[in-house]
């Protein structure tokens, strides 16, 4: 035990006689690991950022639009519009085995919206009461629709965070009366803000019962007082979204009497295969970073494996000297290799140190919309020990050898 803190107290002592050459091997050191560590926490927080954004929609939220079809039978050259209605919906909801939830929502944009206090063209949506399960509308004061609101078609709105500062400034908003073209309506709920800055279009809507909605307000420019706008559905599990999509498009193929595997007569918007693309990108990108941040480190590495060969041919008459005077192999295998490790573990540590230093700062600073603070993603930080192990390992170990292999004789005749 005497000997090795022997061994260990020169190997300091060498380390510090030579103070710049160990700092900038320690530096190369530090500067692999805080790059492989910030470079794929970079990556993770742009990732956790894109999906959180992704979060203030819904959660597993899909989305169907009416496209065009055919005018005539077999024709791809013309084409016609055609709608979603209100019976869509409940042949969906009643035929369609792999959906969850499902909401249909009617859409106008040029209600205008007046309360004692102020005036605004309000987004109103029609929808049903189970559309919270489906999108993001959490209520902050009040409550949302429950069925007999839909059912005995009551005249009550639930107001987004936005549009309350124009009609409600500073005011409390629930229990007041908001006029909607004319229309008397009691606001039974307002909606929180959605969104880290407020811009989600949420926040600038109302949301009334959409049987109030289809007698009061139906879209304008449509023939059938049933159409509705689009389709918000939410599968019972993401692994089924295709199969909930393909369940919609018969259904609806069948009812409006066209293929349903025509393409353009759908408007699909996924976000559970959004988010599978993206997810997808993101594990490439983790995967171009780490290798990027591992190569820094290996170039760390082999510096650190230079400078100890420098060191051994510096200090061949020493090593020469002290095994003459009885230094045996393994003191001198040890004396190399505690060098090598020490310059590997401390440059590590440092960089480590410094990387979590530096993200718990920029957890201080308001991030950017879309992108959250980096985070040192553990299986990174094994990456970054074991690479470290094993560079500390090879800077250690083969200088030290050939050290240890020196004859005493001809280590003496060095000049």
């Amino acid at each position: 035990m005497r000997m090795l803190i022997e061994i260990v107290r020169q190997s300091l002592a060498t380390l510090w006689a030579h103070k710049l050459r160990s700092f900038l091997t320690m530096f190369g050191i530090a500067w692999g690991v805080g790059s492989l560590l910030l470079l794929v926490g970079l990556g993770e927080g742009f990732r956790s950022g894109q999906t959180r954004q992704l979060a203030t929609l819904g959660q597993d939220i899909m989305f169907g639009f009416p496209g065009r079809i055919p005018a005539v039978e077999g024709s791809t050259q013309s084409g016609r519009t055609y709608h979603f209605t209100y019976q869509d919906y409940l042949a969906i909801r009643s035929e369609a085995h792999s959906i969850k939830y499902i909401s249909p929502v009617l859409n106008r944009e040029d209600i205008r919206a007046v309360s004692d206090y102020g005036s605004t063209n309000g987004q109103i949506f029609g929808i049903v009461p189970e559309y919270n399960q489906i999108r993001n509308v959490p209520v902050g004061t009040g409550r949302w629709f429950n069925e007999e609101d839909n059912n005995e078609t009551r005249r009550v709105a639930v107001v987004g965070w936005e549009l309350l500062k124009n009609i409600f400034p500073g005011r409390p908003a629930v229990g007041a009366p908001i006029l909607l073209n004319g229309v008397r309506f009691e606001i039974i709920g307002v909606l929180a803000k959605v969104g880290q800055d407020g811009n989600n279009g949420t926040n600038a809507r109302i949301f009334i019962p959409i049987q109030t909605m289809r007698n009061l307000f139906p879209l304008k420019e449509q023939n059938s007082e049933d159409a509705i706008s689009f389709l918000n559905y939410r599968p019972f599990a993401p692994a089924q979204h295709l199969q909930a999509k393909q369940e919609i498009h018969e259904i609806i193929g069948r009812r409006h009497g066209f293929d349903p595997k025509l393409e353009e007569a759908f408007g699909d918007w996924d976000t559970i295969e959004n988010n599978q693309k993206v997810g997808k990108i993101f594990d490439a990108m983790d995967w171009f970073l780490g290798v990027v941040g591992v190569v820094t480190l290996g170039l760390g590495a082999i510096g650190i494996i230079n400078i100890m060969l420098v060191s051994v041919t510096e200090r061949t008459r020493e090593i020469g000297l002290r095994k003459a005077l009885g230094a045996t192999h393994r003191a001198i295998l040890t004396q190399f290799f505690v060098e090598g490790a020490f310059l590997t573990a401390l440059s590590g540590g440092i960089g480590l140190a410094l990387v979590g230093g530096f993200v718990t700062l920029l957890a201080a600073l308001p991030a950017p919309e879309g992108f959250d603070t980096p985070r040192i993603v553990p299986a990174s930080a094994i990456v970054a020990i074991v690479s470290l192990a094993v560079a500390g390992i090879a800077a250690g170990l083969y200088p030290a050898r050939q050290a240890a292999l020196l004859p005493p004789v001809e280590a003496l005749r060095q000049e």
